[in-house]
């Protein structure tokens, strides 16, 4: 019972806590960042650039393996971020990112990507092919405790760098010419914190797989109830997202045992509803 608790359960929970918190502070900062309440690194189409990084990773080294090691965040990293770059770039039109060309592009590099990782798994052997679409799908499983750690290096690092940008993202909320007549330097402040939210989510889909819609729904629920000061939004939605996806992992691997279903399978039934709920009172609103 104790080797079950110590080296399947507890390690899971703690992964699954791990990857809850990185996407939904991840989620805020971009909704911050972007000025937009529908940002999230799911459905703009950066964690399928993670993932497709991590995929060619897997397909140029010729074994599943890479995708345990420490270097497969940076293989996500790398994608995330020139994922990332597209998006901004195919949305923006005379300096601003309009809501529905944000989603539109989002969902066309999605399909994109997510053509070019399935032609990737139909050209490995069934084996390997097997396994890649099962992570892909989304998973907190963890084989060893040194992934666990290495992980959470990364997540400590980055989520404590972002809310020491809280300042700084709140000012961007309000505008960027706000920001520059209070002295930040905008741009520079843009860069780095897109590396540092590509870098978190390559570094949680290289051990997880895509989950989606837990930066967007998390920071939305945690907004409503204590506001919209990263100084307190950011820490409450990391702590939020963490909960929100362990509870999801046990009731992917609960509610159809002794089967398991994908954790991103959850999450997206649970939240695309919400996001469905979203989009609605956006358009409304501009009405």
């Amino acid at each position: 019972m104790g080797v079950i608790l110590f080296q399947v359960r507890l390690p899971r929970v703690l992964m699954g806590f791990l990857v809850g918190c990185t996407l939904a502070a991840v989620g805020a900062t971009l909704q911050a960042l972007l000025r937009n309440p529908l940002a999230d690194p799911y459905v703009l189409g950066i964690s399928s650039g993670a993932a497709l990084g991590i995929t060619l990773a897997t397909l140029l080294a010729g074994s599943s393996l890479l995708v345990q090691t420490p270097v497969a965040p940076v293989w996500g990293f790398a994608g995330g971020l020139i994922a990332l770059v597209v998006i901004y770039r195919m949305a923006q039109s005379h300096g601003r990112l309009p809501v529905h060309g944000l989603l539109l592009a989002g969902v066309v590099l999605n399909a994109v990507l997510t053509a070019f990782m399935m032609f990737i798994t139909s050209i490995m052997d069934p084996v390997r092919s097997a396994g890649l679409i099962a992570w892909l799908m989304g998973s907190v499983t963890v084989r060893e405790w040194v992934g666990l750690l290495g992980i959470a290096a990364y997540v400590a690092i980055g989520t404590a760098w972002l809310w020491s940008h809280a300042p700084v993202l709140n000012l961007l909320t309000q505008g960027e010419e706000t920001a520059r007549s209070l002295g930040i330097d905008v741009e520079q402040a843009k860069k780095r914190l897109y590396v540092v939210t590509a870098l978190l989510v390559g570094a949680v889909v290289s051990v997880s797989g895509m989950i989606g819609f837990v930066g967007m729904v998390v920071p939305h629920i945690v907004r409503m109830a204590f506001g919209a000061d990263h100084r307190l939004l950011l820490p409450a939605a990391a702590l939020v997202g963490g909960i929100f996806l362990v509870i999801s992992d046990t009731v992917a691997r609960t509610i159809l045992a002794p089967s398991e279903i994908p954790v991103g399978v959850v999450t997206a039934l649970a939240g695309g509803p919400v996001f469905l709920y979203f989009l609605l009172a956006q358009k409304s609103r501009m009405v």
